[in-house]
């Protein structure tokens, strides 16, 4: 059986032939379907992340697959796709990134409508993310202004399509001018360094962030006073300074995104979401690699070359 494995923290994976994994008892056989490679592995595999798989290791932390093998009272049944993520999958031991897993139940969420392999690998982030940001972090409401900045990348993508399914007038800002191809029809959209004119309008309701870095205070200035201002990642730097006086002046709430406290709430509403996949009114943007080109997936993650989601394919 192949994997791709982290062998020293920077380096690049390796496809190897490993052993075939054997069930134990409470624990589920998958088949691979597909494989997502996210900035959370290249965190990882870089070795300054605080939890580290022993090496050499599998990566990936989410994907999909089809339950091979299951104990009866496990609710999980031969045959069932699901989606493969948490129980430490690419943070504490071996990840997606191979042909066969095995794993604990809690890390196995069954979808009732099958979704493409690519889609079911990648679409739970970006898809639960967008819903938790606009209904549950910034509330909302319809005819309200949002500005999404990252809005050719997955997360982007989906936070803009949802806040437009939801009523708002939306507006996605992207790097550099080839991405404008890839926001969502029917949104305006513009290239960040052409933007400076939103500063001046001061218009937007909510501000959707996905890059963070030292710009992101200057972004939130195009939130009108009393607006909000949402933070779900931070692609471009990790840190960022507010000098406390104009920060008050300009009167724009910070909300940071927890994903991780919100999983239990990104599964209740992961069923809508995958309906809303299935029918067409929702899209992730897939890139496919095949599991040999996984090197190439994540170099070209870290160099912001990846149209919406990477995906490694086992076969």
């Amino acid at each position: 059986m192949r994997a791709a494995r982290i062998h020293a923290w920077g380096a690049a994976p390796v496809v190897d032939e490993v052993p075939e994994p054997v069930r134990e008892e409470g624990r589920v056989l998958v088949e691979v379907q597909a494989g997502a490679v996210a900035h959370l592995d290249a965190s990882v595999a870089g070795g300054d992340f605080r939890l580290k798989p022993e090496l050499p290791y599998i990566g990936g932390v989410e994907g999909a697959g089809v339950v091979l093998e299951a104990d009866p009272d496990s609710g999980l049944t031969p045959g069932t796709q699901v989606v493969l993520r948490g129980g430490g999958l690419g943070l504490l031991r071996d990840g997606i990134w191979t042909e066969r897993t095995s794993v604990s139940p809690k890390a196995c969420m069954p979808l009732e409508t099958a979704l493409p392999p690519e889609t079911a690998a990648s679409f739970f982030v970006p898809a639960t993310t967008a819903y938790v940001v606009l209904h549950d972090v910034a509330r909302l409401r319809e005819g309200e202004r949002v500005v999404v900045v990252g809005a050719a990348g997955a997360v982007g993508s989906m936070v803009a399509q949802q806040a437009r399914a939801a009523g708002a007038e939306v507006v996605g800002v992207v790097g550099r001018k080839e991405q404008l191809a890839d926001v969502p029809d029917g949104i305006e959209a513009l290239v960040l360094d052409e933007a400076e004119h939103l500063a001046e309008q001061r218009s937007a309701d909510l501000l959707v962030d996905t890059l963070g870095g030292v710009g992101l205070i200057g972004r939130s200035r195009w939130v009108r006073q009393g607006g909000r201002a949402a933070v779900i990642g931070y692609v471009t730097g990790t840190a960022v300074e507010i000098d406390l006086p104009s920060w008050l002046l300009d009167d724009v709430a910070l909300l940071p995104v927890n994903m991780i406290r919100q999983e239990r709430r990104a599964r209740e509403v992961c069923g809508d979401l995958v309906h809303r996949l299935t029918d067409g009114t929702l899209n992730v943007p897939v890139e496919t690699f095949a599991l040999e080109d996984t090197a190439k997936a994540l170099d070209a993650l870290r160099a912001g070359r990846v149209r919406g989601r990477a995906v490694v394919l086992p076969k």
